[in-house]
Order: C-alpha cells, then sequence, then structure tokens
C-alpha cells in the first residue's frame, strides 16, 4: 500500500511538471482519500486548485492542509497554509477558525510545558498568535531568485517554510561567496524589525522556496492591538543575536552552556540615534557594548579641546570592557556616527558572569593590559591609529 502511495505520488509530480494540471489534481485528490493524514497531498492539492483559479476549493482545501500540517507537528507550513486563506478571499470567520485551532496546538499554554517548544510562535498566548497569524504573509521564489539583497534596506524578517536558499555575501577580497545555508524551520533577517540599516547578506533560493514574512509595517501595527506579540518577538530576536555573539565572540565562546543560558537573559537590545554618546571619556563604564548595527567613532578629547579619532568601530566589534575591568574611567567618548543596533550587557552583569570567572576574567586582564599598552605606544608615537590599537 505504501509503494503505491509513493507511485501516486511520483505520478501526481510528473503530471504537474508537464502542465497536466488538472490530471495532477485528479491523481493527488485520490491520494488525499486513500491517505488522509499526509499533510503534504493535501497541500499539493491545495496548491493545484489555486493555480487552477478555483479559490473558493483552494481556500478549503488550504484549510484542510493545515489542518493536517498541525496534527504532524509542522507548525510553520500549518501557519503558512493558514496564511493561504487571505490571498483567496476566505471568510473572516474561516481565517479566524483555522487560527484558533493552529493557536490551541502551537501556541503558549498556561502551566503546560511543550515538550517540543516551537521557536518564536510557542511564547505567543494564544490571543497574541492569532494576531499575529493575521499579518504575516507568505512568500515564493524560485531558484536563483534573492529573498534579500546585501546592502539593501532591511524592513522584514522571514522564516523559511519549504525548499532551501544560500547566504551570500562579499569577502575581503572583493568576491562573493556562500558562508551559509537556510533550511526549513530557519528564521532569518530579524535585525530589520529594529533598525533601517542595510542588509548585512544576501539570500539567494537555490531550490524553490516557500517563506513567511513578517515586516516592520505590519508588526507594528499588530503590537499596538497586541503589545504582548511585539514584547515576544524583541525577546525572540534578542535572544537570537545574542546567542549567535556567545558562538562567534571568541572570549564568550568559552563559557559552559549554563554560563551561556544566564548570560544571554542580561543582554539589552538597544537602538541607537546618530551622534548618541554610549561612552563618555573619563566617566566611569557602564556597560560592556557589541555593535550590531552602524558605526560608532572613538575620540580621544585632548587638553585645549583638540578631538583625537581612533579607529572606528565597526558591526560585530565590542567596547566598552576595559573599563570594567580595571575599575578605571572611559579612557575616550565613543559616539554613533550612524542609526544602529547594540548589545548592552549592564556593568553588574558583566562582572557577575565574566569577572566571576576565573578563566574568563584572567583572558580579559591580559587583554585589556595588551590594548592599553599598545594604545600609550601608538599615542606617543603619535602614528595614525589602525583596527585593533585601541579600545575603550
Amino acid at each position: 500500500m505504501a509503494d503505491m502511495h509513493v507511485v501516486g505520488k511520483e505520478r501526481a509530480v510528473a503530471l504537474a511538471s508537464q502542465g497536466k494540471l488538472e490530471e495532477a489534481l485528479a491523481e493527488y485528490q485520490g491520494l488525499s482519500r486513500s491517505t488522509p493524514d499526509d499533510a503534504d497531498v493535501h497541500q499539493r492539492v491545495a496548491e493545484l486548485l489555486e493555480w487552477l483559479g478555483r479559490k473558493a476549493d483552494a481556500a478549503a482545501a488550504h484549510e484542510t492542509a493545515a489542518l493536517a500540517w498541525a496534527k504532524v507537528d509542522e507548525p510553520l507550513r500549518a501557519v503558512a497554509a493558514c496564511v493561504a486563506l487571505a490571498r483567496l478571499g476566505a471568510t473572516d470567520a474561516m481565517k479566524l477558525r483555522c487560527a484558533r485551532v493552529l493557536a490551541e496546538r502551537f501556541a503558549l499554554c498556561p502551566g503546560v510545558v511543550a515538550e517540543r517548544p516551537v521557536p518564536l510562535f510557542s511564547r505567543l498566548s494564544r490571543e497574541d498568535f492569532v494576531a499575529l497569524v493575521g499579518v504575516l504573509e507568505v512568500r515564493a521564489f524560485f531558484p536563483g531568485q534573492a529573498v534579500v539583497e546585501e546592502g539593501a534596506a532591511g524592513a522584514s524578517m522571514f522564516a523559511l517554510v519549504e525548499g532551501r536558499a544560500e547566504v551570500v555575501r562579499a569577502l575581503e577580497d572583493g568576491s562573493r561567496g556562500v558562508v551559509g545555508t537556510v533550511v526549513p524551520g530557519d528564521f532569518f533577517g530579524e535585525l530589520a524589525l529594529v533598525s533601517e540599516g542595510p542588509r548585512l547578506a544576501s539570500v539567494v533560493a537555490s531550490e524553490r522556496a516557500v517563506l513567511l514574512e513578517l515586516t516592520r509595517a505590519s508588526l507594528t501595527a499588530v503590537a499596538v492591538r497586541h503589545p504582548g506579540v511585539g514584547e515576544v518577538l524583541e525577546d525572540f530576536y534578542r535572544r537570537r543575536l545574542v546567542d549567535n555573539l556567545l558562538r562567534s565572540n571568541p572570549l564568550l565562546s568559552r563559557l559552559s552552556a549554563e554560563q551561556k543560558a544566564a548570560l544571554s537573559l542580561d543582554f539589552r537590545l538597544r537602538a541607537v540615534a546618530p551622534d548618541e554618546v554610549l561612552l563618555a571619556q573619563g566617566q566611569p563604564g557602564d556597560a560592556f557594548y557589541v555593535l550590531l548595527r552602524g558605526k560608532c567613532t572613538p575620540w580621544l578629547e585632548q587638553p585645549g579641546g583638540r578631538r583625537m579619532p581612533l579607529a572606528e568601530l565597526r558591526e560585530g566589534d565590542v567596547f566598552g570592557e576595559i573599563s570594567l575591568l580595571l575599575d578605571k574611567p572611559v579612557s575616550a567618548t565613543v559616539r554613533a556616527d550612524v542609526k544602529g543596533v547594540v548589545l548592552q550587557l549592564p556593568r553588574a552583569a558583566f562582572e557577575k558572569h565574566l569577572l566571576s570567572q576565573p578563566g574568563t576574567k584572567g583572558l580579559l586582564m591580559r587583554m585589556g593590559t595588551e590594548r592599553l599598552q599598545n594604545s600609550a605606544r601608538v599615542l606617543a608615537s603619535g602614528r595614525v591609529l589602525h583596527d585593533g590599537d585601541l579600545r575603550v
């Protein structure tokens, strides 16, 4: 029986690829009756009905597919099928009914710890889950088509539902290369929701890809009526940004899993305005910073009002740790050149999580001493500063 089902799906795929949509639909509909729990078959029926312009039938089929995906624990596919109802002219009652069923399955259940928590959705209340589903959009991309372009302004985040994509960015030698892969279940582009800066990389579909998109405008609108959505989203992408930092930063990656989990709770995501002063020379350091988006220039304020620009801080750079380490005033002013975003770890959390660890504290002290000695030599020589010459 299983072999016949596989053969039937292969026959339906072949018919669809030949443009015989009605015949492919009939094949899939037969399969859906014989194997009603196959969510993929229900999805293909819905897609074929939509391609054939039968919107009412397609809407009903998408609802069936959404419920089938929910039964097999595929939240993104279920949500994508539910979101499709809007473009098919489904009634508000149908859209609401479908979203509420998915909320029952995947949203936060008070007092219940989910066995397989779903990123983002499982932290929303049921009401907020339904509200978020109502503003999501489904996007489809063909192989070679860019989902986002490096350098372009970002205004949305994505979740890959189906297919694969490659992360491509400019390399130091001027060429462009693949630096990562996006697979179903992955989220990307979330920094665009808190920053209007450019995309840091391109994401290009390597096969047909279906994605869910949440725009900044939609998030802003839904958060007015459902502030819980905005709060959960902010915490979601803050955690993801911190997790990336803990994996990639040479210092923080040394921490144990338990230490990383505790540290991640204390980082704060903060938007920075142009010309905002993050650290002021001569003042006590208040936090350890990681520059996620934007550009900052440290300035050394010298006698007579002369200001000496130091090495520019770029995305991924950390600063502020030396004054915390040595319990000394900040050695240079750090001012944002443009609008940006930083991760901020307050002094108390820095001392608790980093200075309390013997190995980490020793490494930080060596780094701080080397930087200060190098800075003293640089300033004494009067030469132009380069990256790595000075941190504050």
